[in-house]
């Protein structure tokens, strides 16, 4: 999945108060006038994948494995406007064969969330965000590709409880995905059993869905989650072929995500295996992040 920046110059102060790193997928917000920075490196891998909904391995590619390193800051606008920048960089590698991975920055990505209902421990989030490509890596070379290099532009609604006393909560969201057409460097290429004449490719829209059960302490957080993505048309993997943008790639994943954080400075993980898929790899995957807050006069 899923899933961005730039450097801002500004005088801070040290804040004593729990620093809340926080995410397009939860209900967690900045105060205003507050930043909190994380740098996070993430780690994939996978050596079986579904070719349409055969499973299958490939021993010309071995083990595949894409890491990144992405710095995302989170910006109070007010206490229930935030802004969520991120900008990853990205390579990949198999263990096996002789594809070349891809290495570079990838794309910068910017989100709005903005806590749009509060009564009681409820909350209901509506949350906008959008993409474009920053590096210039080919998107015609999956798996090896580090993306699609297509803009995107999602809305979510996120819906949120959490008890006031215990620190119990439950988030649910669902996200709709508008991806834009890319060019490839060819004049032809095969999708949907035709042969279209152009370089000009139709990545498929997507959509998500994903309930999180946790606990939100003040200095530490525990969860564990369900997602599921999926793109909303697309074809499959043609038998022995490469993966192509036009695929309809499908992933359920469960995982657990977890974070210490006392005061400005914290850490957190995240760990999340495939365990259903269409034209995706079946991958484990883990992140660990620093976190540092600040205020912004």
């Amino acid at each position: 999945m899923r899933t961005h920046l730039k450097k801002m110059v500004c005088a801070a102060l040290l804040m004593p108060a729990l620093c809340r790193a926080q995410m397009p997928h939860d209900a967690i917000y900045m105060n205003k006038k507050t930043v909190c920075v994380a740098g996070i490196y993430g780690h994939s891998t996978w050596n079986q994948y579904w070719e349409n909904t055969l499973k299958r391995e490939n021993l010309n590619i071995g083990t595949h494995t894409t890491q990144s390193a992405m710095l995302m800051p989170a910006i109070g606008i007010t206490n229930r406007v935030n802004l969520i920048l991120s900008l990853p960089y990205v390579w990949t590698s198999t263990s096996a064969g002789n594809l070349m991975g891809q290495k570079g920055v990838q794309d910068l990505s910017a989100w709005i969330k903005i806590k749009a209902v509060q009564t009681g421990g409820f909350s209901l989030n509506a949350i906008v965000g959008g993409s474009i490509p920053v590096g210039n890596y080919v998107p015609d070379f999956l798996p090896m590709s580090i993306g699609l290099q297509c803009r995107t532009l999602t809305g979510r609604l996120l819906a949120n409880y959490k008890h006031p006393k215990t620190g119990l909560y439950a988030t649910a969201h669902g996200s709709y995905g508008w991806r834009s057409r890319i060019e490839i460097d060819r004049d032809s290429y095969q999708a949907d059993d035709r042969v279209y004449n152009t370089n000009r490719v139709s990545v498929p829209n997507v959509y998500d869905a994903a309930v999180r059960l946790g606990v939100l302490r003040r200095g530490w957080q525990t969860e564990v989650f369900a997602e599921r993505q999926a793109c909303l048309t697309g074809d499959n993997i043609r038998r022995n072929d490469m993966p192509f943008p036009t695929n309809n790639m499908q992933a359920t994943v469960v995982g657990w995500y977890g974070k210490v954080q006392p005061r400005n400075i914290g850490v957190n993980a995240r760990v999340g295996y495939v365990v259903d898929g269409l034209n995706v790899g079946q991958s484990t995957s883990y992140s660990v992040g620093f976190l540092y807050q600040f205020a912004v006069r």
